[in-house]
């Protein structure tokens, strides 16, 4: 088996509620849930259970819900495949804390108390500076982008997310974001595709919030990393826990260059690709990016299963 790399994910909200294998008494996962209904004063499995939806998709919960998700798949391929030594991690934008906490950079309370206080600072600063967020489909990044520098006059746009091939997210103020959605129809864009968000997020109008997140961040004190974590912003990999706090403050606001970082762990050597959490949004994005590589998913018990088999034939 060549390399491995484990892949946690900041989108697919909608399944947070779905697989609820690891939030079962006696498993794995359970204990992360106990733990973080502790931290967080509020009791987050039975809202992943019963909801209401609404609720859940509001940001103040939903990333927290993604990230005792992710990292309770994690302890679960943890606990069942501890031959695995990972050669990387990397996560999509809030996913990238709990890249974090399975690199061993932070205690998982410490990590959930810092997701928690970014979705409540992401979410004012999106009251204070509305915006919205599109997909961009069928074009390239550098058309978007020039859709995106000739809707500047109509306020702040830009680059969200370089996800793969074919699509990138744009965010900002949201005439901004309508006229940028027209220039790149215009380009050639095969669906250009509002997304149901509260806010303009990875764009300049969470500036503030990643400024006040900071302090928190800094006194956080990340450790330096068994494995290296490829980080967002730079699309380069991170192992000094005193950059840690300086790449997450700059997350809040800048864009996820998550293609890149995947040719970064692909040229590196890793053809294994693990995406530990809800849904399988991530490894649909490596299809995209590079199909040569194998992607598995854990995010219950049945695809635990698969996982564990796929990766000991692999050995």
């Amino acid at each position: 088996m060549g390399k491995v790399a484990y892949l946690f994910p900041g989108q697919g909200a909608q399944k947070v509620g779905m697989a609820a294998d690891f939030r079962l008494p006696g498993s794995g996962g359970r204990r992360m849930y106990d733990r973080a209904a502790e931290t967080l004063g509020w009791d987050l499995a039975s809202m992943c259970d019963g909801g209401p939806e609404e609720a859940l998709r509001q940001t103040i919960h939903t990333q927290p819900a993604l990230y005792v998700a992710s990292c309770a798949a994690y302890e679960e391929l943890r606990l069942r495949a501890p031959q695995v030594r990972p050669y990387a991690m990397a996560g999509h934008s809030v996913g990238e804390y709990a890249a974090l906490y399975a690199a061993g950079a932070i205690d998982f309370e410490v990590g959930l108390r810092l997701v928690a206080r970014r979705a409540v600072l992401m979410q004012e600063a999106a009251s204070a500076r509305p915006g919205a967020m599109a997909a961009v489909i069928g074009l390239a990044a550098e058309a978007v982008a020039e859709a995106c520098v000739e809707a500047a006059e109509a306020g702040i746009v830009g680059v969200a997310n370089y996800n793969c091939p074919g699509q990138v997210v744009i965010s900002g103020e949201e005439p901004a974001v309508e006229q940028a959605s027209a220039g790149a129809k215009a380009r050639g864009a095969r669906m250009v595709t509002r997304l149901q968000v509260s806010g303009g997020f990875h764009s300049p109008l969470m500036a503030a919030a990643g400024d006040a997140l900071y302090p928190d961040l800094r006194e956080a004190a990340f450790r330096p990393t068994d494995v290296p974590v490829v980080v967002n912003v730079e699309a380069a990999y991170c192992s000094n826990g005193i950059d840690v706090a300086p790449f997450l403050t700059m997350q809040v606001s800048g864009s996820v260059r998550w293609e890149e970082s995947m040719r970064l762990l692909i040229a590196d050597g890793c053809d294994t690709f693990v995406e530990l959490g809800c849904g399988n949004v991530l490894s649909g994005l490596m299809k995209r990016i590079d199909r040569s590589v194998r992607s598995l998913v854990v995010e219950d018990s049945a695809t635990l299963e698969a996982a564990c088999a796929a990766l000991a034939s692999a050995e």
